[in-house]
């Protein structure tokens, strides 16, 4: 009888859209990244070549979807693609992809006709190019998980955000940004022991990033709000809800985010609105040209190096949440 007793070893790997997060997470797990020399040739395609030996590794990538200001999302999301290919190709035992933040995640279901499914699409691209398993932090939707054949593991900056939020006082109003988000904003709720209330708003049909806020359910009155969202984009809805809230009359509103996108006028927006205080977390880059006086960036370094020890370690991911990721 043939036995071989194997070594498992990790190897950590990091795309070009947002290596500060995977130094940080490679710091946490007393790790280093691996390099994969990510370079383009002169029409622009991507190519890799890890430096290293992964034949028979447990191979992590991570990588934010996110533009810079020479790449493109879409730039971001085929780099990881090709890193995964050739981790495929290189004999990796398991290939980890993590996106702190997963791109086209808002196009989850068809709303108008004629319209494509581009999450579907997304995780059908990544378990097409020999990904064994997926790592984000706060999908858009829950269903995302769904769309991918190999195991997805959910984390959740919740813990980062609530352990920020709480010092705020304790006679705070969670407040969710549309109906859609008030699960999410009740869990928070629960966590802070705040009161809930909830902004009704309306997408203006047939336009992108356009919303108009109608009422608020719930008591805000003299109250201190936390308005909660799981990303900032152009910061429409955001902003528009934080007017209401105190045209209702509370004293003050502060935002809490897991990704901040801040895409076209947000940045400005953000700066001019009633909002005392904007907080995300840093699965996205944030350059020097998106930072701004009331902008707080918290890490969630911590929570995506505890998943990958997990999945490394074959242990539960969901534990280190107490098992608000599925929720």
């Amino acid at each position: 009888m043939l036995e071989v007793i194997t070594k498992k070893k990790l190897h950590l790997f990091s795309g070009r859209h947002n290596i500060e997060l995977a130094a940080e997470v490679a710091g946490n797990l007393g790790a280093e990244l691996t390099e994969a020399h990510p370079s383009q040739f002169a029409n622009g395609e991507t190519h890799v070549r890890f430096a290293e030996s992964i034949r028979g590794s447990d191979v992590f990538i991570i990588q934010s979807h996110a533009s810079l200001e020479d790449r493109s999302l879409n730039d971001a999301v085929m780099e990881q693609l090709i890193m995964v290919d050739a981790a495929r190709r290189a004999s990796a035992k398991r290939i980890t992809a993590v996106m702190p933040f997963y791109g086209y995640a808002r196009q989850d279901r068809k709303s108008e006709g004629r319209e494509p499914i581009t999450a579907r699409l997304i995780a059908d691209l990544f378990d097409v190019a020999g990904t064994s398993r997926l790592m984000s932090v706060d999908l858009h939707s829950g269903q995302i998980q769904g769309f991918f054949s190999g195991p997805v593991d959910h984390l959740t900056a919740m813990p980062v955000l609530v352990n920020h939020l709480q010092r705020y006082g304790e006679d705070l109003v969670v407040v969710s940004p549309d109906a859609g988000r008030v699960k999410v904003a009740e869990r928070y709720a629960q966590k802070l022991s705040a009161d809930l209330a909830i902004v009704h708003k309306r997408h203006l049909q047939g336009k992108k990033n356009a919303v108009e806020a109608k009422d608020v359910i719930g008591d805000v009155e003299g109250r201190s709000c936390v308005l909660i969202d799981d990303m900032i984009d152009t910061a429409g809805t955001i902003c528009s809800g934080a007017e209401l809230l105190m045209e209702r009359g509370a004293v003050s509103v502060v935002v809490a985010a897991t990704h901040g996108v801040f895409s076209g006028p947000a940045i400005d927006r953000l700066k001019n609105s009633v909002i005392d205080k904007v907080v995300v977390t840093n699965t996205l880059p944030m350059p020097a040209e998106k930072r701004f006086p009331k902008l707080e960036v918290l890490s969630v370094a911590p929570l995506i190096a505890d998943g990958i020890r997990a999945v490394f370690e074959d242990t539960s991911v969901s534990r280190i949440f107490g098992g608000l990721n599925q929720q």
